[in-house]
C-alpha cells in the first residue's frame, strides 16, 4: 500500500486547477509495487492551447516580464525557500512517483531544485545588455529581452530536477512557461505549481500540462503562440522536435540521450576509481543520462578492476526506495525493466560475459533489475554504442591513450565522459580530446547549478545551468541612436 495519500491532479492553467477539456484522466503507478497510486487529467490539444493563451496574456500584460529583475528574483529566492520548508513532501512525491531511493530525493533531488531557483534569482538582475563604440555619430548599445512564452518538456527520470533547469531561468529573465512533464511521472510538477502560486508567481506566468507526449508534446511544439523550446529526452523525439521546430524557424535546446565513457588509467587510483564507476552506472537505476555505462580500462588493471566489481556491485543495496538505506530502487516503469532485460538477453548473443547480476529481481512486485556488469563485449556490439538507460556497466580494456579516446569518442553520442588518473598532465589533455559536453575527473557527476551541461553530436545542443543557461532564455535588441 501506498504510505500516503495523493490526490487526483488537474491541470494548471492560468492560475485555475481545471480538468481536461474532455474529461480524460490517466493514471500513475508507484514502480516499486507496481500499484496505481492516483490519477491525473490527461490533457488534449484544446488544454494546451488554453495554457499557451494563459502564457501570452500573461506574457503580453506584462505581469511578470514588467517587474523588475530584482522583483523577479526575491520570488524565485521565496520559491527556493518553499522548497526546503516542504522538502520531506516533496521527496516523498519524487520517491513514490519515480522510484527513487528517499535517501537521494532529498540530497539530490530537492537540494538541486532549491539550488536552481536560488542561482537564477541571483541572475535575475543581471539581464543587462552593453554600449558598443563604433565610428558612427550615434549612442549604440544592446538590450536582453525575455523571449516570451516558453515550453517546457521534461522527462520521467529526474522530474524535479529538470523541470527547474528549464523553468528557473526561464522565469529568471522574463519569460512565462506551459510545462509539460513526463506523462509516467508528473506529480512533482503539479506540486511545484502549488508552491508558485505561494511563492507570488502571477496567474498564467506558470502553466501545468499533464498527458501523453504525442498529443501534448506535439500540440506544444506545433503552437504558433510558443517563442521557445526546451526540451529533454531521447535523441530520436529530440530530432522531431528540432525538425518542427526548424520549420517554424523557432529558438530551440535540447539535452538528449547518452552514452558515457568512464575512462581508468592505470595510475588511477582504483579504490577510488571504483566508488565513481559504481555511482555513474547505478545511481537513480541507471536512468540518467549523463551516466556513464561503458567503463573502458588499461589493460594492466583490468582483470583486478573487473574482480573488485564484482565483488563490490552484488553488496549495493537494492530495494523499497522508501528506506533510507536503499541505494538502487526500481526502473520508472514495466517498460523501462522489458529494455534492459531485452539488451542483457542482446548483450549474451553479442559474446559478453556477465560478470554480476544480469536479471530481474523479484521484490513487492516492482520493476527491479539488479546491478549487473558484463565484460568480453565488441566495441561495435549494440550494447555498447546505444543507450540502455539502465544499471548495466559494459568493461573494455585498452592499451594506450590514444585508444582509450578513440574507444570514447566512438559512439553517437556526446554527453558526458570522466577520466580516473593521477597524472595532472594526462587528465587535461585527455579531457580536451574528449568530445562530450561535461568531463569528469576523479569523480562521477559532480553538478552544480553555475556549471553547465549539455551535448554534442546525437546528445543534443543549448547548455542548461550558468549564465549559458540563462543567456538561452533571452533575445538581444540593438538600439542605436543618432546624435545628429
Amino acid at each position: 500500500m501506498t504510505t500516503f495519500e495523493i490526490e487526483p491532479g488537474r491541470l494548471f492553467i492560468g492560475g485555475q486547477w481545471r480538468e481536461a477539456a474532455d474529461g480524460a484522466r490517466t493514471e500513475v503507478v508507484d514502480p516499486s509495487r507496481g500499484e496505481v497510486v492516483t490519477t491525473v487529467a490527461e490533457a488534449g490539444a484544446a488544454d494546451v492551447d488554453a495554457a499557451v493563451r494563459a502564457a501570452r496574456e500573461a506574457f503580453d500584460e506584462g505581469a511578470w516580464s514588467g517587474l523588475s529583475g530584482r522583483e523577479r528574483g526575491r520570488i524565485l529566492h521565496r520559491i527556493a525557500e518553499l522548497i526546503r520548508e516542504n522538502a520531506d513532501e516533496i521527496a516523498r512525491l519524487e520517491s513514490l512517483d519515480v522510484g527513487k531511493p528517499i535517501t537521494l530525493c532529498h540530497a539530490v533531488d530537492v537540494t538541486n531544485a532549491a539550488n536552481d531557483y536560488e542561482h537564477f534569482a541571483a541572475l535575475a538582475h543581471s539581464l543587462h545588455g552593453s554600449n558598443r563604440d563604433t565610428p558612427m555619430n550615434a549612442l549604440a548599445y544592446t538590450r536582453r529581452e525575455p523571449l516570451g512564452v516558453v515550453a517546457a518538456i521534461t522527462p520521467f527520470n529526474f522530474p524535479l530536477i529538470l523541470a527547474g533547469s528549464k523553468i528557473a531561468p526561464a522565469l529568471a529573465a522574463g519569460n512565462t512557461v506551459v510545462h509539460k512533464p513526463a506523462d509516467e511521472t508528473p506529480l512533482s510538477a503539479l506540486y511545484m505549481a502549488r508552491l508558485f502560486q505561494k511563492a507570488g508567481i502571477p496567474d498564467g506566468v506558470v502553466n501545468v500540462v499533464t498527458g501523453a507526449g504525442p498529443v501534448v508534446g506535439e500540440a506544444l511544439l506545433r503552437h504558433s503562440g510558443v517563442d521557445k523550446i526546451a526540451f529533454t529526452g531521447s535523441t530520436a523525439v529530440g530530432r522531431h522536435a528540432a525538425s518542427v521546430a526548424g520549420e517554424a524557424l523557432k529558438p530551440l535546446t535540447m539535452e538528449l540521450g547518452g552514452n558515457a565513457a568512464h575512462v581508468v588509467f592505470e595510475d588511477a587510483d582504483l579504490e577510488k576509481a571504483v566508488g565513481a564507476v559504481i555511482k555513474g552506472f547505478v545511481f537513480n537505476t541507471g536512468q540518467f543520462c549523463m551516466g556513464g555505462p561503458r567503463l573502458l580500462v588499461a589493460r594492466s588493471v583490468y582483470s583486478t578492476l573487473l574482480g573488485i566489481l564484482a565483488d563490490a556491485v552484488p553488496g549495493v543495496p537494492v530495494g523499497d526506495p522508501r528506506s533510507a538505506e536503499t541505494v538502487v530502487g526500481p526502473m520508472a516503469g514495466e517498460k523501462h525493466l522489458r529494455k534492459v532485460e531485452e539488451y542483457v538477453a542482446l548483450a549474451r548473443k553479442e559474446g559478453g560475459r556477465i560478470v554480476c547480476g544480469g536479471e530481474r529481481l523479484d521484490l513487492d512486485g516492482g520493476y527491479y533489475y539488479k546491478p549487473t556488469v558484463i565484460a568480453d563485449l565488441p566495441n561495435d556490439s549494440r550494447v555498447v554504442q546505444e543507450e540502455v538507460f539502465g544499471p548495466v556497466l559494459t568493461v573494455q580494456p585498452f592499451d594506450s591513450e590514444e585508444e582509450a579516446v578513440t574507444l570514447a569518442n566512438s559512439t553517437p553520442y556526446g554527453l558526458a565522459s570522466g577520466v580516473q588518473t593521477s597524472n595532472l598532465a594526462r587528465a587535461h589533455r585527455v579531457a580536451e580530446r574528449l568530445q562530450a559536453g561535461i568531463v569528469w575527473i576523479n569523480d562521477w557527476a559532480m553538478l552544480d547549478p553555475a556549471v553547465p551541461f549539455g551535448g554534442v553530436k546525437d546528445s543534443g545542443f543549448g547548455r542548461e545551468y550558468g549564465p549559458e543557461a540563462f543567456a538561452a532564455y533571452t533575445k538581444v535588441k540593438s538600439v542605436v541612436v543618432s546624435l545628429d
